[in-house]
């Protein structure tokens, strides 16, 4: 019997970034479908989020987010550019913003094609992986291959079907919060929510009482 879990993703988390990469191998070596619903990131979410955060979260967040890259001998780079604009010095986030909610909508564009996973996972692999210029259609295009995809396609639907991709998008954070979590990466299997890139044993252990097997 195969299994179906939902992953709960925005592009600019570095800790989706080194959770999703884990969970599409899993759907490569077990017999279990990860269907992909991206969220706008909290800066998007809540724009005051950084301003009323405590002083040592964001060099915390640094700190490990590197490390745990180290740890799994994943590719690690801060992104060039940012997919948020953001004054560091004031943690403000930018009325404009030219990068999310293009690529956010083009990531619902490829789950509703039932290639979420693979897409979100090729293109995370460009922004944290150490791609400068990721937002380029010329390395956009080469990861929407690679999961199967034509980037015209998706553009041009995150284009002309955007308001019809936010409320899907919307709906996603929803479903998130009845699920019980606000934040990513979560997976939710069973209706039971595993937050964290560090939680993946944890659901595949859920998942082997669920009766998990291998491809």
């Amino acid at each position: 019997m195969t299994l179906s879990a939902e992953l709960f993703f925005s592009f600019r988390s570095p800790y989706s970034y080194l959770a999703i990469g884990r969970y599409r191998a899993l759907t490569k070596m077990f017999d279990v479908e990860i269907a992909l619903r991206p969220v706008y990131p909290l800066a998007i979410r809540q724009p005051d989020f950084f301003e009323r955060n405590h002083p040592n979260w964001l060099a915390y967040t640094f700190r490990d987010m590197m490390r745990v890259a180290q740890f799994h001998g994943i590719p690690f780079a801060l992104p060039q550019p940012d997919p948020i604009v953001q004054d560091f010095a004031t943690r403000k986030i930018a009325e404009d913003q030219p990068q999310i909610y293009r690529l956010t909508r083009m990531g619902q564009a490829a789950a509703r094609r039932g290639k979420g996973l693979a897409f979100a996972d090729e293109v995370a692999r460009l922004i944290w992986g150490g791609t400068p210029g990721w937002n380029e259609d010329e390395h956009l295009a080469g990861a929407a291959t690679r999961a199967g995809l034509d980037l015209s396609e998706l553009a041009h639907e995150a284009e002309t079907d955007a308001a019809a991709l936010d409320a899907e998008l919307a709906a996603n954070q929803q479903a998130l919060e009845a699920a019980g979590h606000w934040g990513v990466p979560t997976l939710v299997f069973g209706g039971e929510p595993f937050f964290g890139q560090d939680r993946i044993e944890m659901v595949l252990w859920r998942m082997n009482e669920q009766g998990l097997t291998e491809r």
